[in-house]
């Protein structure tokens, strides 16, 4: 997908109207009301802050894994494991969003009342966007971790050199009056070059540290090697895992006093000179705030190729699109 920039040029999509459409995808392909509202909710928010990647565009891929039976349409989400601040989601094949959101509501409403709390996920498919779960925290005066990962990292890191790309977000609250500080990041950070390693080696060895991390906790300790969770056992593409903590602030630190500090260092640095080539200064989070302000109010925008992909999967699951009730809102070169 490349950079998670807006298009410059496409069209402008309500987040309710994209919501009904992905819902309706969900729903034909055999996922329950609740489940599949809760992707196109998930989906669309990750949109909403301009993470186009992890967005409404990744639809058309789970939705046909699911038809294929590659990922189940209808699994039995259990809790395998538990004590008053730990918990174990086994995801029963399917689609990582839905255990994944659980989890972190769990350690969001556990650490908010006992101070602390953990979780991972696992038997599942793709989680998305990590932000989307250490935001649940934050809302809860919370320190929010997700880390994920692939059976796929462990195997690409020893077959081909690689240093993985586990997705990874920390979370941490403000004020309403400034962006919240959040990282949502894959820990890959260079494309392989020998060249390049040779002038920076440094990058490449904090990369392999933040890639080997991310898979004992969102892998390993999520449990992506078990036997039974891996083909021939088992017929669904249950590859991915995560991990979920979160931490009470008020536990550590009065909570006025860490919102107004924070507050103030966000606003100091909103204040520097911005990057070459940057209109602003921003801290992790804070494009995601001023997009999710925006794209609330003006419409989504959405590429001509994020728009054929949706009209692409819709046509051939005989669901409607909304897209030419919007055509007045289309922008750029189409235009």
């Amino acid at each position: 997908m490349g950079a998670n920039l807006p298009p410059e040029s496409g069209i402008r999509v309500p987040a309710n109207a994209l919501r009904g459409l992905v819902d309706a995808l969900f729903q034909k392909v055999g996922m329950n009301t609740e489940n599949a509202g809760l992707m196109a909710q998930l989906l669309v928010a990750t949109d909403l802050r301009g993470v186009f990647s992890h967005g409404t565009h990744q639809t058309s891929g789970y939705v046909r894994m699911i038809r294929d039976g590659r990922v189940n349409a209808r699994p039995n989400i259990e809790v395998t494991s538990t004590t008053s601040t730990t918990r174990i989601y086994d995801g029963d094949g399917g689609m990582g969003h839905l255990p994944s959101w659980q989890a972190a509501n769990f350690v969001a409403d556990t650490a908010a009342e006992l101070g602390t709390a953990a979780a991972t996920t696992g038997n599942h498919f793709h989680f998305g966007g990590a932000g989307k779960y250490t935001r649940v925290a934050a809302a809860h005066d919370c320190i929010g971790i997700a880390i994920s990962s692939h059976r796929w990292e462990r195997q690409g890191m020893i077959a081909n050199g690689a240093t993985g790309a586990s997705p990874m977000s920390i979370a941490i609250p403000t004020s309403a009056d400034v962006p919240p500080l959040v990282i949502d990041m894959a820990t890959r950070l260079l494309p392989w070059e020998e060249d390049l390693f040779e002038q920076m080696p440094f990058a490449y060895f904090k990369e392999l540290g933040l890639g080997s991390i991310a898979h004992a906790l969102g892998g390993v300790l999520a449990g992506v090697w078990q036997p039974g969770r891996m083909p021939p056992t088992s017929k669904w593409e249950s590859n991915q895992g995560g991990f979920f903590a979160a931490f009470h602030i008020a536990a550590l630190c009065p909570i006025d006093q860490f919102r107004a500090e924070m507050t103030r260092y966000v606003s100091e640095c909103r204040q520097l000179a911005p990057f070459p080539g940057h209109q602003r200064a921003e801290l992790p989070g804070g494009i995601e705030w001023l997009n999710e302000a925006e794209f609330g109010r003006l419409g989504i925008p959405i590429s001509e190729e994020h728009e054929s992909s949706l009209q692409a999967v819709a046509d051939e699951f005989g669901v409607d699109t909304p897209f030419a009730q919007f055509e007045s809102t289309r922008f750029g070169a189409g235009s």
